[in-house]
């Protein structure tokens, strides 16, 4: 059994590295820092929602790669 707070806290650690290197990439090809911004800002609002839900649907539903054990 995982607690809930284990996701919710990998869905962080997560956002956090890949919003940094969404903010550096955007910052590298548009050379604009406040736009480079702007997509980092929306992608750290909206991306920590869409993970958390992916990572339960694979906790729930998919059992690929867990072992059961008996109890």
């Amino acid at each position: 059994m995982v607690n809930c707070k284990r996701h919710i806290a990998k869905s962080i650690s997560y956002r956090f590295l890949g919003s940094l290197q969404t903010c550096t990439i955007s910052y590298i090809f548009t050379g604009n820092f406040w736009v480079a911004g702007s997509i980092g800002l929306t992608e750290i609002c909206i991306k920590p929602f869409i993970y958390f839900i992916h990572e339960r649907l694979w906790y729930k539903y998919i059992p690929f790669g867990t072992i059961k054990t008996k109890e």
